[in-house]
């Protein structure tokens, strides 16, 4: 195989491009926390009527969003204003395909963590536990006031790539569905909002779970979803479909096995298990899956998998992959069921 060619210019300016991201992500983060996309929902504005309904520093702020025109996330409108985009629209709060929680949450939990990923590389070690001190679910136990935006955060999964995979899809049969590592319900008050002749329990650490009242009570399904805490590799409520939606990514497979061991102990013969996942891309192309690895490369000892890999780990807890249910072609989601058969 000849050696690899010196790189282009074009090539070298795509290089820059690409190591400039932690800028980019901090102007965005910046662009969400000030909720700046969320004041120019309604309309273009002057960057000085911006800075006062943000509280910023106008100079600032007209420098950021001439910035961010580059990147199409605002565009100039006339001398002095700047309008919304489609793709800013992505950080206004609290509308259908928002990403702004997100944002907010991978700036003030994950960014600082990467300075630490060279670590992983020499040892194995997650940046995040190297960052830290510890691992990263001990240390969010213990700063609380993170926990909020990380539950909405994966509410905006839920309703953005999430609610992709999830269209059209029916559970299978089974009166209650457990939705194990459930965070704010979110998940199954989707997937359980038009069959009222079932029952839901959302089923997460005591610290997180007070999310999933609010929301549930929100969403007008308080009266059948009931919210239990607990440690999931200690024991798991009965029920006859188990739900896991982006849980078993975080852990290792020593973990998982633990995990998915919980649900056989506490399941019956032909339960379900319909577990909701970023399953890895096997080739060379790029693919949304690859980043999700990343982010777990550094924050956690798990990672995404193949779907041989989801089969061999429910094998072992006695579970049949029975099938997969791919999401759309932009969505790297997609839903494994199996059933319990030992």
């Amino acid at each position: 195989m000849p050696p690899t060619p010196n790189p282009s210019s074009e090539q070298s300016m795509e290089m820059l491009r690409l190591l400039s991201g932690f800028q980019q992500s901090q102007a965005l983060y910046t662009l969400a926390k000030f909720d700046v996309a969320t004041a120019l929902h309604d309309g273009p504005m002057t960057v000085a009527e911006l800075a006062k309904t943000t509280g910023t520093d106008a100079d600032a702020l007209g420098r950021l969003l001439h910035v961010l025109s580059g990147m199409g996330v605002v565009a100039h409108h006339g001398e002095d204003a700047f309008a919304l985009t489609p793709l800013g629209s992505t950080l206004v709060a609290n509308v259908p395909g928002s990403v702004r929680d997100m944002a907010i949450m991978w700036m003030e939990t994950h960014y600082a963590p990467f300075s630490e990923l060279r670590t992983t590389i020499r040892t194995g070690v997650p940046a995040a536990t190297a960052h830290f001190g510890q691992p990263f679910a001990e240390w969010l136990g213990s700063h609380p006031e993170h926990i909020p935006v990380m539950a909405s955060a994966m509410a905006n999964l839920t309703y953005g790539p999430k609610d992709a995979a999830l269209a059209g899809y029916r559970l299978p049969p089974g009166e209650v569905v457990a939705d194990i590592g459930g965070a704010d319900g979110s998940v199954l008050a989707r997937l359980l909002a038009d069959e009222p002749g079932r029952r839901g329990i959302v089923f997460d650490l005591e610290q997180v779970v007070p999310t999933a009242h609010a929301r549930l009570a929100g969403a007008g399904m308080a009266d059948r979803m009931e919210v239990q805490a607990g440690d999931f590799f200690e024991s798991v409520p009965a029920a006859d479909v188990y739900l896991l939606s982006t849980v078993l990514h975080d852990w290792d497979d020593v973990s998982c096995a633990r995990i998915l061991g919980r649900i056989a102990e506490a399941a019956p013969y032909g339960a379900r298990l319909v577990v909701l996942e970023t399953v890895l891309s096997e080739g060379d192309e790029p693919h949304p899956s690859k980043l999700l690895d990343l982010t777990m490369l550094g924050m956690v000892s798990g990672h995404e998998r193949r779907e041989t890999e989801f089969a061999a780990l429910f094998a072992e807890a006695g579970f049949t992959l029975d099938r997969r249910v791919p999401g759309p072609v932009d969505s790297p989601f997609a839903i494994l069921e199996a059933t319990l058969t030992r």
